[in-house]
C-alpha cells in the first residue's frame, strides 16, 4: 500500500534571465534533482512554473515612459484620476509612470482598506468615530482631521499616503468608496482595481467617464515595451529602478512546449500551469494574497475542472460509524472506487468546496516558492490525483 499522499517539491533552478531557453532549463533542473536526491517522476506528476520566471525570460518589461507614453496617447495629458490602487509599493509600482503621463494626477483610495484588504485605518477606528465608508468622501486635510496620522501599515511600516505624494509634486490624495467621486476632479479615469474592476468601470462609464482600466494599458508593444494584450498592466510589479516587470503572455504556447518536452526527456505524462499568487488570506493582517488578475493565466488540459470528493470523517463518523480496523479501511475504499462522477450538492461530500484545480495547485505552489530567497522557482507536486482508495 502507498504511505504517502501528496508530496510538492520546490525545485532549485539556475537565476533565469531575459532571452533564456526557459523549457530546456527546467527540464535540466527537474530531472538533475531526481537524479542527485533519488525520487522518481512519474505520469500524472505536475510541474508548476511561477509566472515571474516567464515573463523574465520573455523580457516582458515596460519602462515609466513606455507607460507613460501609452496613457498620454488614451487620454491626452491633461488631468487623470487614477481609482483603487492596491496599496503596495511593489503592486502600484507603475506610479511613476502614471504621474508622468498627465500634467496633475488625483489618486482615489479606498478606505479603511484597499480591495485586498491593506489596511489606512481599522474598522474599529471608524465605529468609534461614527464614520460611514459607504457615504462619507474626504480630500487628503479633510482624511487627516478626522484620522489624523494613524496610518502606518502594520507589516511595511509605510504610510501609503504619504509615499504616494512622494512620488511625483502632481500628485493629490483623495478618499472614497464611490469610484465615481473622482469626476469632482476629472473626467479621465484609470481604473487600478484588480477582481473589481469590472464593476468600477460600469460605474464611471454610466456616469459619463472616459475610464480605461490597467488591463487597458500595454496590451500592445509602445516604443518597444513588454505587453500584455488579455491583462496590461495587470499583474505587473516593480522590477529595476525606473521599470515594471508584466504579467506574462503567451503562457498557454509555453504549458504545451513544457509538457512535449517533459515528455521527450523523461517519457513520462506531465502537467504543467503557470501560476503566480495564491488564494488565501492572512489572518493576522487580513490581506488577501491575490493581487494578480488570476491564480493561473494557463495550464494543460489534464488540470482543468475541480475536485471531486468525499468526507471521509462524515463517512466515518455516519455511514461507516458500526465499523473500525481492516473492515473500515475496506468499507471506505469501497465507498470512493463507487463514488459518483459528480458530488455536487451532497452531503457526503460537504467541506470539499469544489474550487478551479489550477486554483488550488496554483495557490499550494505559492506557498512552497515563496516570493523571496528560496531560489525554487519550479514546484514538482506528485500523488495529487490519488486518494485513500489507490494502490
Amino acid at each position: 500500500m502507498r504511505y504517502t499522499g501528496v508530496c510538492a517539491r520546490g525545485i532549485v533552478t539556475p537565476i533565469f534571465k531575459s532571452g533564456d531557453d526557459l523549457v530546456t532549463m527546467i527540464c535540466d533542473s527537474l530531472c538533475q534533482a531526481s537524479e542527485q536526491e533519488g525520487f522518481s517522476l512519474g505520469d500524472g506528476d505536475i510541474v508548476a512554473v511561477t509566472e515571474a520566471v516567464v515573463a523574465r525570460t520573455q523580457n516582458n518589461y515596460a519602462s515609466f515612459a513606455q507607460i507613460a507614453a501609452d496613457l498620454r496617447g488614451k487620454f491626452g495629458g491633461e488631468s487623470l484620476g487614477a481609482v483603487f490602487p492596491i496599496m503596495s509599493r511593489n503592486r502600484f509600482a507603475v506610479l511613476p509612470g502614471i504621474a508622468k503621463s498627465a500634467k496633475k494626477v488625483y489618486i482615489q483610495l479606498s478606505y479603511p482598506a484597499d480591495e485586498v484588504g491593506n489596511a489606512l485605518v481599522s474598522q474599529s477606528t471608524l465605529d468609534r468615530l461614527k464614520v460611514n465608508p459607504y457615504a462619507d468622501s474626504f480630500d487628503e486635510a479633510g482624511f487627516r482631521a478626522v484620522f489624523g496620522y494613524d496610518t502606518i501599515h502594520p507589516f511595511t511600516g509605510v504610510d501609503y499616503i504619504e509615499f504616494y505624494k512622494s512620488v511625483s509634486d502632481n500628485i493629490e490624495i483623495v478618499f472614497s468608496n464611490d469610484p465615481r467621486h473622482i469626476l469632482k476632479y476629472t473626467s479621465n479615469v484609470l481604473c487600478c482595481d484588480v477582481h473589481s474592476r469590472r464593476r468600477t468601470k460600469a460605474l464611471l462609464r454610466e456616469a459619463g467617464a472616459n475610464v480605461l482600466g490597467l488591463d487597458e494599458i500595454l496590451t500592445a508593444s509602445v516604443d518597444g515595451s513588454g505587453y500584455n494584450p488579455d491583462y496590461g498592466l495587470l499583474g505587473s510589479n516593480k522590477a529595476a529602478e525606473g521599470s515594471v516587470k508584466l504579467f506574462p503572455r503567451d503562457c498557454d504556447l509555453f504549458v504545451r512546449k513544457l509538457q512535449e518536452a517533459l515528455k521527450a526527456r523523461t517519457g513520462r505524462h506531465f502537467e504543467v500551469l503557470v501560476y503566480g499568487d495564491g488564494g488565501f488570506k492572512d489572518p493576522l493582517g487580513g490581506i488577501w494574497e491575490l493581487i494578480d488578475p488570476v491564480i493561473s493565466p494557463a495550464y494543460t488540459p489534464g488540470l482543468d475542472g475541480t475536485p471531486n470528493e468525499l468526507k471521509l470523517k462524515f463517512l466515518a463518523d455516519g455511514e461507516l460509524a458500526g465499523l473500525s480496523g481492516a473492515e473500515l479501511s475496506r468499507a471506505m475504499r469501497e465507498r470512493i472506487r463507487t463514488k459518483d462522477k459528480n458530488l455536487v450538492g451532497q452531503m457526503v461530500s460537504e467541506g470539499t468546496t469544489p474550487r478551479k484545480l489550477p486554483d488550488l495547485l496554483g495557490s499550494l505552489s505559492d506557498l512552497v516558492s515563496g516570493s523571496g530567497d528560496r531560489g525554487t522557482p519550479v514546484v514538482l507536486i506528485q500523488n495529487y490525483f490519488t486518494n485513500y482508495a489507490s494502490e
